[in-house]
């Protein structure tokens, strides 16, 4: 008889014990995530800034091509840093980043496959 007493509190024990571990497992998945998005825009960002360098190597960038891809690539920074200020990303924000990401790479792509020469 005392078992059968004690049988409902193992239960709620056991479902509490499964609730705490799901709720851990998904603020470690959502941490988890945010983090490989901020990396995922740094490796960008750092990629498209190579982009630039390498283009004024190769000659396929000139010199103002260049200053105007280093000023969107800053104004890209600043609005991070913005988005950041506040100690949370919105949606609205991530979004609006990405597309300024997405246009300084179509940018810089027709940067360097434009027929102006660079001058030594």
């Amino acid at each position: 008889m005392g078992l059968n007493l004690l049988q409902p509190e193992l239960s709620y024990q056991k479902t509490m014990k499964t609730r705490i571990i799901a709720a851990l497992i998904v603020i470690v998945t959502l941490a988890s995530t945010d983090i490989l998005a901020q990396a995922r825009k740094n490796v960008r960002q750092k990629a498209q800034r190579v982009r630039i360098v390498e283009g004024r190597k190769d000659g396929e960038v000139t010199n103002g091509e260049a200053a105007l891809l280093n000023r969107q690539q800053r104004n890209i920074r600043r609005s991070e840093h913005r988005a950041k200020a506040d100690g949370e990303v919105t949606l609205r924000e991530k979004v609006v980043i990405e597309r300024k990401q997405d246009r300084a790479s179509r940018n810089i792509r027709r940067a360097k496959i434009n027929d102006i020469e660079k001058k030594d």
